[in-house]
């Protein structure tokens, strides 16, 4: 049998139609539309419960959907199996053979699809050589660390040049510093093998430093689809702005409607904010992030405007950041500070002003449901 391993970039397109899944007449996944493009890099990014697992193992083919449909590349699979779908998939606990070493479990599915041995044996060198294992061939399993293990599950996986691979959190069992270091290293493993990729995770940094485009899931639908950038700066609603890192909310009254900024009133104040689609009336919610905020001295400088006068109620060192807490006429804010710049401390009375067109609008009447 010839190698067919090799990926192809324009291979991997991913749609799910309207796809759902109910568990005793309730819905754990709700008619949910997805598109993923071929040899990108997306994550399904939530808290536990929120469907992402279950759309991940749908596409998969592990888990068959009460409704709606999935295609790879224009293919309707949602009944084919697993094994015919030519997707990879690994596991949050690596799922490695342990008696077998780290040739032998990357070649485990070459063996199945009868590749011929010296194409197997080709496959499987240039896979070490992704996954940065050279040397280590020869090893079981049990004599790998955590990080070197979950790359042989990835190299496992791509070995067979699938159309479409497939993440179930597969860094959450390590600590946060390998999790970030070996994050890196899996998009870098993904571009150079030009696969399609789907990650789900519950951690917001993994899902900034992989992503291409993510989906942001919730009560099993997806809130908002885009790049992790567009989202954080433009949450669609309060879910999305408070579960992507620390939100100051304030509801302020629109005062003109610009084209892709838009001025709202706040204690005596205007603030210029970003447009958002989401927001048609005159009441919204703005979400200011504690990095967009500063302390200024009278003199508002260019870029912001000021939000008002504030007490300072806590001031904290946290290495590459000084976190200090407001007081803004009873309304607590909270700001990212620049540590080696000048810090307030407790009981100081200084001027806040925040950066202008940055700052997110959200719906009034999405506070109700924090």
């Amino acid at each position: 049998m010839s190698d067919t391993t090799t990926p192809s970039a324009s291979r991997g397109e991913v749609t799910a139609i309207a796809v759902g899944l109910d568990y005793n007449g309730k819905p754990a996944l709700d008619d949910t539309d997805l598109r993923v493009h071929a040899g990108e890099f997306f994550t399904l990014l939530g808290p536990s419960g929120s469907g992402k697992t279950t759309l991940l193992r749908i596409i998969a083919g592990l888990l068959d959907p009460t409704r709606g449909r999935v295609d790879i590349d224009g293919e309707d699979v949602t009944h084919v199996p697993t094994q015919r779908r030519d997707i990879g998939f690994v596991f949050q606990n690596y799922a490695l053979f342990p008696h077998l070493t780290v040739a032998q479990n990357i070649e485990f599915g070459l063996k199945v699809r009868r590749i011929e041995g010296a194409a197997r044996k080709r496959r499987v060198d240039e896979m070490i050589e992704l996954v940065a294992l050279g040397g280590l061939g020869d090893r079981h399993p049990g004599q790998l660390s955590g990080g070197q293990q979950q790359r042989v599950a990835l190299a496992r996986a791509l070995a067979q040049g699938p159309r479409v691979l497939l993440l179930d959190e597969p860094l959450g069992a390590l600590d946060r510093a390998l999790r970030q270091d070996l994050g890196a290293e899996v998009r870098r493993i993904q571009r150079e093998s030009n696969t399609t990729a789907i990650y789900v995770t519950h951690d917001q940094d993994e899902a900034f430093i992989l992503s291409d485009r993510m989906g942001v899931m919730r009560d099993g639908q997806i809130c908002q689809l885009g790049r992790p950038e567009d989202i954080y700066r433009a949450p669609a609603d309060l879910f999305v702005a408070k579960f992507l890192g620390q939100a100051n909310l304030i509801d302020v009254t629109v005062v003109d409607r610009g084209g892709d900024t838009t001025t709202v009133a706040w204690n005596g104040s205007r603030i210029t904010a970003r447009t958002s689609a989401h927001v048609a009336g005159p009441d919204a919610t703005c979400v200011i992030r504690p990095e967009q905020i500063t302390v200024c001295g009278e003199a508002v400088p260019a870029g912001y405007d000021r939000l008002g006068s504030a007490r300072v109620t806590s001031s904290r060192f946290l290495g590459q950041r000084q976190n200090v807490r407001f007081d803004l006429d009873g309304v607590a804010l909270t700001a990212d500070l620049d540590p080696y710049g000048v810090v307030p401390v407790a009981g100081d009375l200084v001027t806040l002003c925040v950066r202008a067109g940055e700052v997110a609008l959200i719906p009034l009447e999405q506070t109700s449901k924090a």
